[in-house]
This record gives C-alpha cells, structure tokens and sequence, in this order.
C-alpha cells in the first residue's frame, strides 16, 4: 500500500486525526481574504466581457502572414476598443472580437484590417452581434444561475438539514466568487463557454460537499446517545474518514483539465478552451478547498448554537473534566505511596544488628572482663518430654 493509501486508512480509522474543525477560524480568515482580493479585482479591473454579452463585431481573416500584435494594433486604434485576437490554425487564419461596435465603426474597422492585410474588404468575413442579444443572453444565465442555487438548497434542506443547505450555499457563493475574481486579474474575455464552465464546477462542487455531509450525517446519527465526543470532534472525525478521497477524487479531475488549460489553451492557442478551462480549473480547486475547509466547519458551528446539541457538548466536557481529575487525584495518590516507599527508617548502628552479639568489654592488656556469653545449645531439652527447656 502507498503512504497516501496507508494515511487514508488510518485517518478512516481515526488512528490519526487532523484537526481541521479545530482551526477552522484559520480557514475561515484564509476564505474571507480570498474574497476581500477578489471583490477588489472586480471593482479596480472589472470583467472583459465578450461580445456575447456585450455585442460587437467578429472578423475571420484569411491565411496571412501578418503578425497578432499588428492586427490587434490596427483593431483598437480603429475601433477604440479592446480587441482579442486568436489564431486559428497554422496557417495563419485569425478570429478578431472587438467589444461594444456599432455598424459604422464595424465597417470602419473592417476597412481598416483588409487595407493592413492586404486583402479586399469582401474576403474579410464579418459579424456583427448587437447589444441586445447579448443582454438577453447575459440575463438568462443569471436566470439559470439563480433557478440552480434555489434548487440545490431546497434539495439539500430535504436530504440532511436546512443547516447543511446553507453551508452549501455558503461554499458555492465563495467558489463562485474566487473564479471570477481570478477572471478579473488575469483578464480573460468572458464568453457562453465561462458559464458552462461555472455551471460545471458548481455541480462537482456540490458532489464533494454531499459527499461530506452524508458522513457528517452517519457519524453523528447517534450523537447524544454517546459522551465521549463534542459534535465537533464528530464532525472532524467524519471530515479525516472522507479527506483523502476527496483530495484524490480532486486531483485527478484537476489533471485533464490542467493539460486543458495549459496545453491546449496556453502552448496551442485553443481560444474558447482558455475560457472553459480556466474556470473548470479554479472552480475545481476552490470548490475541493470550501467542501473540507468551509462547509463542514461551518455546519458545525451552526449546530452548536442548538440547545440540544449544546447541552450534549457540556456533558461530554464536564465528564471529560471529571475523568481528568479523577486521573489525577490517582496519579498523585501514586506518586505518594512511591514516596512513603523511598522515605528512610531510623537510623541502625553497624554494631546494634540484630542478631548480632554485643561484644564483651576489653580490659587493660586486651583482656577480656565480665562473663562470657556462649552459644545455646540446640540439644538442651531435646530429650524432655515437654521439649521446654528450662
């Protein structure tokens, strides 16, 4: 078995324990930094969005041998827009999106793009996408959104508690937050393909915290039958069972999606792939982080505030108190009776031990003086029938 797998089964165990509930004011000050960072990215940097949202025009250019940097500098100078610029094969065709064009400055700018490369303005294919599309689009996925978020607490206020459901949701609000956040900073164009992806990870996201919740809710089916754990160190020995399961279940659905990112997007150019897969990817690892580090936790605290669960927790520490002291008392009873043992006794003089003879007084000349003790015989009234001697 590896170290992983060995880990994993003594945390299933409980042979070993991370106390994850226990420092969980650390998880939570980490979260709320994430979150502070990412408001702060969204209001100085805002989101880029596509033209899908935002409308604009499309250009598809031919084979070319002109560079990106060329082109994208003519598209903004002309259209006084950002524009996003993406090759689409090796030969050197080009995807164009400039942002916010009405059908004066698309033409222009179209002009303007076939003249630098060098082609008539008809083989220059455009598309223009008005705003109001874009809007409809833009305000039916936060329709969707909305519908899923409501869905997914009735759902879990049914399977497990309203408790739990708000826990959840309090985890999918803060993956949603850190992935658009990250969008902000790095400045990636938000497209249809960044909503599958939230959508997307907003699913697995809430897989790993059902998955969590169902052994939070079997470890402590039984919770105030028993005295010796608080609901917390339940809920922090149901986290340990699920942890490396969890962790690995992440890690390999970070792995394609990784080379997706940056393989595909980064190293080939995949365009649209860059938007999908950045979100897959930080909504992946954020949601992995909120299902351990938030969710359970919070379920915790939240369930600590019910009188029941309450009183059961003082029990259990009140009588964890009192086997403590009971402990003590006898460890210090021990320590007592191993000292008395030490202690030593008065003191014997070498001459005076017992059944040693006192010596005779020693006269002038060393001779001895006063009678001298001899040894009793051991046959003295052997023969009497008393056997006494006398």
């Amino acid at each position: 078995m590896s170290r992983l797998g060995d880990l994993g089964a003594r945390l299933y165990r409980g042979d070993v324990s991370l106390d994850i509930v226990g420092a969980r004011k650390i998880w939570y000050a980490v979260s709320i930094l994430i979150t502070i960072l990412a408001f702060g990215a969204l209001l100085l940097r805002g989101l880029h969005m596509g033209v899908e949202f935002e409308g604009g025009a499309v250009y598809t250019t031919p084979a070319t041998d002109v560079s990106v940097e060329e082109v994208r500098d003519v598209a903004e100078e002309t259209s006084g827009s950002m524009a996003l610029v993406q090759t689409l094969g090796d030969d050197g065709t080009m995807r164009i999106q400039v942002s916010g064009l009405d059908t004066e400055t698309s033409n222009e700018t179209r002009a303007a793009l076939a003249e630098a490369l060098g082609i008539p303005t008809t083989d220059l294919n455009a598309e223009l996408i008005g705003p109001s599309w874009g809007k409809q689009i833009a305000d039916r996925a936060w329709q969707g959104l909305a519908i899923f978020m409501v869905l997914v607490v009735i759902y879990l206020a049914i399977a497990f508690e309203w408790r739990m459901a708000l826990a959840a949701l309090i985890a999918l609000v803060h993956d949603l937050t850190i992935t658009v956040g990250v969008y902000a900073l790095v400045g990636f164009e938000v497209t249809p393909g960044t909503v599958i992806g939230l959508l997307t990870i907003l699913g697995y996201s809430l897989y790993d915290t059902v998955v969590v919740f169902d052994g939070l809710k079997e470890t402590t089916h039984n919770f105030t039958r028993q005295s010796r754990f608080t609901y917390h160190e339940l809920a922090n020995r149901s986290l340990n069972a699920t942890l490396v399961r969890s962790i690995n279940t992440s890690v390999v659905a970070l792995l394609p999606v990784g080379g997706l990112l940056f393989i595909g997007g980064g190293v080939l150019g995949g365009g649209m792939l860059n938007d999908i897969a950045l979100s897959i990817f930080v909504g992946l690892a954020a949601g992995a982080y909120s299902s351990i580090m938030i969710a359970t936790p919070l379920v915790a605290d939240l369930k600590a505030r019910e009188r029941e669960v309450a009183a059961q927790n003082r029990r259990v520490l009140n009588k964890r108190a009192k086997r403590a002291e009971a402990g003590a008392a006898e460890s210090d009873a021990d320590l007592d009776a191993e000292a008395s043992e030490d202690e030593p006794g008065p003191a014997v003089e070498a001459d005076d031990q017992p059944g040693d003879e006192p010596d005779e007084a020693v006269g002038v000349g060393g001779q001895r003086r006063g009678p001298r003790r001899q040894p009793v015989s051991r046959a003295r009234g052997k023969n009497r029938p008393s056997g006494k001697r006398r």
